[in-house]
């Protein structure tokens, strides 16, 4: 490692610790002709093959960036991007490839911005997966909709026995409805 002020080419190492929940190393050098210090961090390299073959590394504000345009006027921060990106790169290193195809980093980030906003997905989805007709985007909608309700079943809490029909403005309604007065 060349030492930033100096331009010497060796230094020595005198503390090394994990940062970024263990993805990188930070290590806090020392140059040996100039005696000062400075700061290196470690990470693995992790290559994204584009459709063209063209290898870049990996990106997460190119991720956020991407996804940034289909949240525009949604509610959605920058600290939500920021997350979302992080979600993915983790979730692609966890594949255990060096190089990954730019399409399974678009797979990546479906899921997480699906939970995020699913308008946003909806806009996503249909640029990535190429929609072309309206039948396409009523299908994700129908299967947006199917995920939202079977998630929704196993969430409910049971029944804990009221009835709407025991609530005064119900049964108010109801008697309205029949033509009695109480």
């Amino acid at each position: 490692m060349h030492c930033p002020y100096c331009h010497n080419d060796d230094s020595r190492v005198v503390d090394s610790r994990t940062a970024d929940d263990g993805a990188a190393i930070r290590r806090r050098r020392q140059c040996p002709e100039c005696s000062k210090r400075f700061t290196t961090v470690e990470t693995a390299a992790l290559q994204v093959q584009k459709r063209s073959g063209v290898l870049e590394p990996f990106s997460r504000p190119k991720v956020a960036s991407g996804v940034r345009k289909a949240c525009q006027g949604r509610p959605v921060s920058e600290d939500d991007l920021a997350k979302l990106a992080q979600t993915v790169e983790d979730a692609v290193r966890a594949v255990g490839n060096p190089e990954i195809p730019a399409h399974e980093v678009g797979l990546a980030i479906l899921g997480p911005l699906r939970k995020l906003d699913e308008v946003a997905y909806l806009r996503f989805a249909s640029v990535y997966r190429s929609f072309e007709s309206l039948e396409d985007f009523e299908a994700e909608v129908a299967l947006l909709r199917m995920e939202r309700e079977s998630s929704a079943d196993l969430s409910d809490p049971p029944s804990v026995g009221v009835s709407l029909a025991a609530t005064p403005s119900v049964k108010n309604q109801q008697d309205r409805q029949a033509g009695t007065n109480h």
